[in-house]
């Protein structure tokens, strides 16, 4: 399956990186000024990138907008029609512009309103527990960082842990795009402690106990 990357920030340079080096096949990076981006993709020295407008990068299988969340209601919007069938990875959290609190009601999470906006694409959440730092350096004293995994769709899920296992990652299946409510929360939790311990913004998760990656079933 073919993966996108949209956006040139942290978390999208981070994700094109990872995806480029361990996934396999190429990876469209999708960007406003795709010969600049293309100057930026030589520097990582990695072969499979390939960059081109947002609207090229909607051609893919796999479509990850590394956008904040106020942007993702417009951005659906804009294109619901053409990412029918797709699936979209939420990797948002709807932080207030001082992190202090959320921007979605207690009993709603950004991944459930961005499926709520594309009904008839599939949108898997994953990423939200992991700063762009710790793509630098996934593995922390010989453990790897987790990444939680949900969707409503288990096909969905299935196929996005299969496409990016490769990565220097653990990718557990997290259950229904609804366990984001708490995902999201529990993320901004994790970026206070980093902040409290001097940390940031290197922390992710690391849940004991699992042996490996369970498979999506």
């Amino acid at each position: 399956m073919k993966i996108s990357v949209l956006g040139t920030g942290n978390m999208g340079k981070a994700l094109v990186k990872q995806a480029a080096a361990y996934a396999g096949g190429q990876v469209f990076w999708g960007t406003r000024n795709p010969a600049e981006a293309a100057e930026l993709a030589k520097t990582f020295q990695l072969d499979g990138i390939v960059t081109g407008s947002y609207e090229e990068a909607l051609q893919t299988d796999i479509i990850i907008p590394a956008f904040p969340a106020s942007a993702m209601i417009e951005w659906a919007a804009a294109h619901k029609e053409k990412i029918k069938n797709k699936i979209v990875v939420d990797i948002s959290n709807p932080f207030n512009d001082d992190f202090s609190g959320f921007t979605t009601a207690w009993g709603e999470s950004s991944a459930e309103r961005l499926q709520s906006l594309l009904p008839e694409s599939k949108v898997v959440g994953a990423f939200k527990n992991t700063f762009f730092k710790v793509f630098e350096n996934p593995v922390f004293e010989d453990q790897k960082s987790d990444v939680l995994v949900t969707g409503d769709d288990e096909e969905a899920v299935r196929q996005f842990i299969e496409r990016f296992e490769p990565l220097p990652f653990r990718f557990l299946h997290a259950g229904r795009l609804a366990n984001n409510r708490t995902i999201e929360r529990f993320t901004l939790l994790e970026l206070e402690l980093a902040v409290r311990y001097g940390t940031y913004p290197y922390i992710s998760l690391q849940l004991f106990g699992i042996k490996e990656a369970v498979p999506a079933n």
